[in-house]
């Protein structure tokens, strides 16, 4: 039976992934049921060395999941700060908003990832940009009452 990418991204074999992308190019942005390609899945199951591998063969640091999340996003309500500071210096874009508006920045702080929030201030993120639901980063900050998170934002 011949390997499915995605399967071979979630067991984290690195060399089944390569495999496959040699046999078939036309893997790299390949969608699943879910709407992920390879490598908004690779950065959602954490495996930096098929994500580094996804981005040197050309995947598209910048493609969207089926509810407009990029693998941006989705590292940083993961937590992945490793992830994180590979996708920015790799050239993702930071302020990206998904279908309810929300940003890198609006995850990190929603989920309390304090040092993704402040890598991302770091590299350009926007502290002001609203959701659908009318809050920025801060909103949330201040609903969660973070003093962190807004000293932070508010500096």
């Amino acid at each position: 039976m011949k390997e499915n990418i995605f399967d071979s991204i979630r067991k984290g074999s690195y060399q089944e992934v390569k495999d496959l992308l040699e046999t078939n190019p036309n893997l790299l942005n390949k969608k699943d049921e879910r709407g992920s390609t390879p490598l908004i899945l690779a950065t959602y199951y954490n495996q930096k060395e098929i994500t580094s591998l996804l981005l040197q063969k050309g995947a598209d640091i910048n493609e969207r999941d089926g509810a407009g999340n990029t693998p941006l996003m989705g590292v940083c309500f993961k937590g992945y700060l490793d992830l994180a500071k590979l996708l920015i210096k790799e050239g993702a874009s930071i302020n990206e908003q998904n279908s309810m508006g929300a940003t890198a920045l609006i995850y990190s702080v929603t989920f309390n990832k304090y040092n993704i929030a402040k890598l991302l201030l770091e590299n350009g993120a926007e502290k002001n940009i609203k959701d659908l639901r009318g809050n920025s980063a801060l909103d949330y900050a201040k609903e969660k009452q973070d003093a962190e998170l807004i000293q932070l934002l508010e500096s």
